[in-house]
């Protein structure tokens, strides 16, 4: 069976949480009907809810049912900038660096489409937000229209200093949305504690199901809604809820998750052992417990990946690949890297089916894969015009 070492991706679904939703599947009824076959859907949707709620600190009322965190994030961002050129425009989004794609294509839209101006806060080495970027950039906040930052990155695993973000941001009166999709399940993600206004989280990346998420939304914040129609959810969003999925959701949201960090320690060390040339990306202490993520001088990171693919050991680089042409990780570009370290990455990310004898099988592959995607070199940054 090949060893799954990708987790950040997507982790496999709980039993309970596979059980719960099949179960549910031969529910009968739309949640908003008031008849006994619908108020029995609305029994499991609302359960759901109040599972994930509990799990992230939140009230039942906060939390808004998604198609996933990608969802999330587009309804948090536009939803925030919408509501705040209500009154007079606010045109600024501040945002972090190195942030996951559906944030970055979401703020780049708003940029195109609607007059937004996209104001960057830069990463350190580590991939920790600049606190004193982040203060000069909010010093003169009549124009921002709202902070959007990872919780932790979703690629090099740093933890970001969320509390002291918020502090800032709130000063200078300006709401805050916070990716989590990373960190929830890895590290306690508190709602209420942190201040945020709006959190971004998916199901399937705790063991839930694909195609569901949440985002969670303060009592006082104000959002435009994406989708319109029956409002079902506070106005914010329409449609009728999947109450299996939610059930689902709720049930790996409220079940105990594993502590990888001793065994990520061991991989860590094992990498840097069999490989000395690799470097360990990311805050070396205050990162997600789950992740390690390198860079490995000379070699493309996707001749590693396939490479490894073909031992039977499935990884991921982090970065994308467009058009035939590899493209560096933008978030190892942020924290300072040139363009050849950062196409020599590889994330290994570990879950609750993770065990010492896949730390095992990858440390087994690694160096002859290094060794063969070194030989090989770096892949040529010209598209071929083949047909």
């Amino acid at each position: 069976m090949p060893v799954y070492l990708d987790h950040a991706a997507t982790t496999p679904i709980l039993p309970e949480a596979l059980t719960a939703f099949t179960d549910a599947l031969a529910t009968v009824g739309n949640p908003s009907s008031i008849h006994s076959a619908g108020q029995r859907a609305k029994m499991l949707l609302e359960d759901g809810r109040a599972r994930v709620a509990a799990s992230l600190d939140a009230e039942p009322v906060e939390v808004v049912f998604t198609s996933g965190g990608t969802e999330s994030i587009n309804l948090a961002i536009k939803g925030l900038y919408w509501a705040r050129q209500q009154d007079r425009p606010r045109p600024r989004i501040v945002v972090a660096a190195g942030e996951h794609h559906a944030t970055v294509d979401t703020v780049d839209w708003l940029e195109r489409h609607d007059g937004a101006v996209v104001d960057v806060v830069p990463l350190d080495v580590d991939g920790r937000l600049d606190l004193a970027g982040l203060e000069a950039r909010l010093a003169s906040a009549d124009d921002v229209a709202l902070v959007t930052f990872l919780w932790a990155n979703n690629e090099v695993g740093t933890i970001q200093p969320v509390t002291s973000i918020v502090a800032l941001a709130h000063a200078a009166g300006v709401p805050v949305h916070s990716d989590a999709v990373a960190a929830y399940g890895q590290v306690p993600v508190s709602f209420r504690a942190s201040g945020v206004d709006a959190l971004s989280v998916s199901a399937h990346k705790i063991g839930g199901p694909v195609g569901i998420g949440a985002l969670v939304l303060g009592r006082t914040a104000t959002v435009e809604p994406l989708i319109h129609g029956g409002g079902q959810q506070r106005q914010v969003r329409s449609g009728t809820q999947d109450a299996p999925a939610a059930i689902a959701f709720g049930v790996a949201a409220s079940a105990p998750h594993a502590d990888v960090r001793v065994l990520r320690d061991r991989l860590i060390a094992g990498v840097l052992e069999a490989v000395p040339s690799a470097v360990l990306r990311g805050d070396p202490v205050d990162r997600l417990p789950g992740n390690a993520h390198f860079t490995f001088p000379g070699c493309e990171g996707d001749s590693l990946l396939f490479l490894l693919d073909a031992a039977g050991v499935a990884v991921s680089t982090g970065s994308a690949c467009q058009a035939g042409v590899p493209e560096a990780s933008h978030v190892l570009l942020a924290m300072g890297l040139s363009e050849d370290e950062a196409r020599g990455a590889l994330r290994i990310t570990l879950g609750h089916t993770s065990t010492d004898a896949d730390v095992d099988a990858l440390l087994a592959a690694l160096p002859d894969a290094v060794a063969r995607a070194g030989a090989a070199g770096m892949a040529s940054r010209t598209p071929s015009m083949g047909r």
